[in-house]
């Protein structure tokens, strides 16, 4: 029994050694329209106690680089906040104006539609995808995309590309489909993009291997949702699935965010600390590990 204690301790040690300086950019912390277990402040504390190097709240309703700067100023911690806007309808959809004040403002990524997505609502309608619901009764969502009906990218997207291009800060793909993200990602290069982020690429996303590594050839990364291999939220995948995404985009081109935050699921730092010990028994070498957690997320927010 004492090995055993020993050997816990001992592991436990590694996991707090290798989410020194950890980064997640997929934070789903409060005041939110959706139930959240903690607020951005909790969030921040949860992260300095980490050792965490920055970590980046999403909503998908609302641009939270203000509640960054002012929590910045007024909590002291060696964590950098960051936040961005999702181009739902509460943003007005595929808003160059939105995406232009969020830019100047100092937001560090731009989500395509989410929630508002045409995908994710047929996801949610036909084929029997669950997804959290808000606390109160939003009005119905309106069916973005971002194409028009001749499967051609619309201007405002091209507009809102070349924003995020010229402010050089992250694209993330959002809820759209993998066909229209490869798309936009091509665009996207051609326009001088240089950050491509795919959220949950197997989840509502519906990205194949081939997908993925079509748009690792683009220039993007992979971001998987550690909330899809934590109980409490959904837990999805396993421990093999893991290691096939990794191996799928590379260990360069693969980035692992919480996605937590809904009540009834792990906070994001536990979140964290399951992952890691996945990675432990999964034998992947302490440099990939912190590769996964946070080194590639800092290029992503040119903190490396």
């Amino acid at each position: 029994m004492q090995a055993t204690a020993h050997q816990d301790q001992d592991r436990e040690t590694e996991v707090k050694t290798l989410l020194k300086d950890a980064i997640d950019l997929h934070c789903h912390s409060g005041p939110a329209a959706m139930p959240r277990i903690l607020d951005h402040h909790e969030a921040l504390l949860d992260a300095d106690e980490a050792g965490f190097r920055a970590l980046l709240y999403k909503d998908h309703f609302y641009l939270g680089v203000a509640h960054c700067a002012m929590l910045e100023k007024l909590v002291q911690t060696d964590v950098k906040l960051y936040s961005g806007l999702a181009l739902n309808n509460a943003s007005g959809g595929i808003n160059p104006h939105a995406v232009n004040h969020a830019i100047n403002i100092g937001a560090k990524i731009i989500w395509l539609p989410t929630l508002s997505a045409q995908n994710h609502i047929d996801q949610q309608a036909g084929q029997g995808k669950t997804f959290p619901k808000t606390t109160r009764r939003m009005l119905p969502p309106e069916g973005l995309s971002a194409l028009d009906g001749s499967g051609r990218l619309l201007d405002a997207v091209k507009e809102v590309l070349d924003l995020i291009a010229e402010g050089d800060i992250i694209l993330s793909g959002g809820h759209l489909p993998a066909s229209e993200l490869i798309l936009v990602f091509e665009e996207a290069g051609k326009r001088g993009v240089k950050k491509m982020l795919v959220n949950h690429p197997t989840y509502i996303v519906g990205a194949t291997d081939d997908d993925m590594r079509a748009m690792v050839e683009l220039g993007a990364y992979m971001e998987h949702s550690i909330a899809m291999w934590t109980e409490g939220s959904g837990k999805l995948f396993g421990p093999d699935d893991l290691a096939h995404y990794i191996e799928v985009a590379g260990v360069d081109r693969t980035v692992l965010s919480s996605d937590l935050g809904l009540r009834g699921s792990p906070r994001p730092i536990e979140g964290f600390r399951t992952i890691v010990r996945m990675l432990l028994d999964l034998q992947f070498p302490h440099s990939d590990i912190r590769k996964l957690v946070g080194d590639n997320a800092a290029r992503l927010l040119n903190l490396a």
